[in-house]
């Protein structure tokens, strides 16, 4: 019988704001699975959005891992300082002609949307209705030699023609998971005020790190089929799953910044101690 590997786990908060409970139920998860199984619990930063994350939050959350009592392994991953990595991955794509550019603003988009019969929906939303697929060769190079702004999508029917094979993921409940990575359609892999998307960022990631297994929220189980793809057009391992239930309210709400879910801060400037927290955050000592 072949032994069971040390995991290596991790936990990747983007730095928009103060950790909340739900933040520290998902780092629980991973460092204590981590550390349970003698492996390694890793901490990446997500900061690719300039837009939207500060330098403040990135120290802030260091701190309250600690005072929560968490350690991590290694260097901390921040994703800002890796931009030429994310670079590389999509002129790897581009040069296979799996990417084109889109020039569309959503406004564009939300009236093709409109003016469709029946727009396909996916996880995010309504698909792109591929306004951009549609442009002549000759005015996208002249649109892109004027340096018209714009995002690369993936251009899912040539990279599901790609496959040799089935798609699945290995779910650590449920077993082998069949993918459908078609359902996000030709999803944004860079956007025109972010160079690289959250999707390929974390697939990169997770690869270049050696995680081999990915805890997060069931939020993110349908990304999961669109990480698989990436990761099987790029030649990167497969990791293992395993998506938790979100830690939510009295009210059944999931705890969330944009909802004013109590901070770690908070807490702790109302008396709570850190085994406290954990106990909040479902990991009594």
């Amino acid at each position: 019988m072949t032994a069971t590997r040390p995991p290596v786990t991790r936990f990747a908060p983007s730095p928009t704001g103060f950790l909340h409970l739900g933040h520290a139920h998902a780092a629980l998860v991973a460092w204590r699975t981590a550390r349970q199984g003698r492996g390694r619990f890793l901490l990446r930063i997500e900061d690719i959005d300039s837009t939207r994350c500060r330098p403040e939050f990135t120290e802030a959350i260091l701190e309250d891992l600690r005072w929560l009592g968490l350690d991590w392994d290694g260097p901390v991953r921040i994703q800002s300082r890796h931009m030429a990595d994310y670079r590389r991955t999509l002129l790897s794509l581009r040069e296979r002609g799996l990417l084109f550019p889109c020039f569309c603003t959503r406004s564009e988009i939300a009236r093709e949307i409109a003016a469709s019969a029946s727009a396909p929906h996916g996880p995010d939303g309504p698909l792109y209705p591929g306004i951009c697929l549609r442009l002549p060769p000759a005015k996208v190079a002249a649109r892109l030699a004027s340096g018209e702004p714009h995002a690369l999508r993936l251009n899912m029917s040539r990279a599901l023609a790609c496959l040799d094979g089935p798609l699945t993921f290995e779910e650590a409940t449920r077993g082998r998971i069949a993918c459908n990575p078609a359902q996000f359609g030709d999803v944004v892999l860079a956007r025109k005020e972010v160079p690289a998307s959250y999707h390929l960022c974390v697939t990169h990631d997770d690869a270049e790190d050696g995680v081999t297994l990915v805890t997060r929220g069931e939020d993110l189980l349908p990304a999961t089929d669109l990480h698989r793809l990436l990761q099987r057009l790029m030649n990167w391992p497969e990791p293992r799953y395993a998506h938790h239930p979100l830690l939510a309210d009295a009210a059944g709400r999931r705890l969330s910044k944009r909802d004013g879910a109590p901070t770690l801060r908070d807490l702790s400037a109302r008396g709570a101690s850190p085994a406290e927290v954990r106990a909040l955050a479902g990991f009594p000592d």
